[in-house]
């Protein structure tokens, strides 16, 4: 399955073994994905594997308290710039950042070229599918796979490819349900 940007998967470590990850699923799926273990890199093209622009990269991002009072009002998926408002180029990639959110935060901390991209924020209309096989902090919580998603729906225009990451996911955990 094709997406409309490129996909960076970050995964913590540990996360990398808890079979409930959606990330590993997430990389096989999308063959075109770049998936790295491991808890700090050196920059995006580090990251990446090669030159790349991070002007036109966004990572996936929950947001405190400031991020949310600027993403209020506007739709699902957010893009916030890091000089402020004001366009920017079309988002070509995304970084996704995987594990609990301690973990998440590991990640963010560690690689301080992450603060340079954009910052993608997902607020869903519905509540996470993993509902109670993962506890969750927040109500906009999501497993990497549903924000990946929703950004495939909203900034790329690809419902198809949307619809068949949540099919996957609901594969996915009607295994473990079962």
């Amino acid at each position: 399955m094709a997406l409309p940007f490129r996909l960076l998967i970050l995964q913590h470590p540990r996360e990398a073994i808890n079979p409930k990850s959606t990330a590993r699923l997430l990389s096989l799926a999308v063959p075109e994905s770049i998936h790295r273990v491991g808890l700090a890199f050196r920059s995006l093209s580090t990251a990446v594997g090669g030159k790349t622009d991070p002007q036109g990269w966004g990572v996936l991002y929950l947001g405190g308290k400031r991020e949310s009072r600027e993403a209020r009002g506007e739709g699902p998926v957010t893009v916030l710039r890091p000089k402020g408002p004001g366009q920017g180029p079309a988002i070509s990639g995304v970084v996704a950042l995987d594990g609990n959110w301690k973990q998440s935060k590991s990640l963010w901390w560690r690689n301080p070229w992450l603060l340079r991209l954009n910052r993608i924020i997902v607020r869903p209309k519905e509540r996470a599918a993993y509902g109670s096989l993962r506890r969750e902090p927040r109500p906009e919580s999501l497993s990497t796979l549903e924000a990946i998603a929703h950004c495939a729906e909203h900034l790329g225009h690809a419902p198809a490819a949307s619809e068949a990451l949540r099919k996957l996911l609901d594969e996915h955990l009607a295994l473990w349900r079962s």
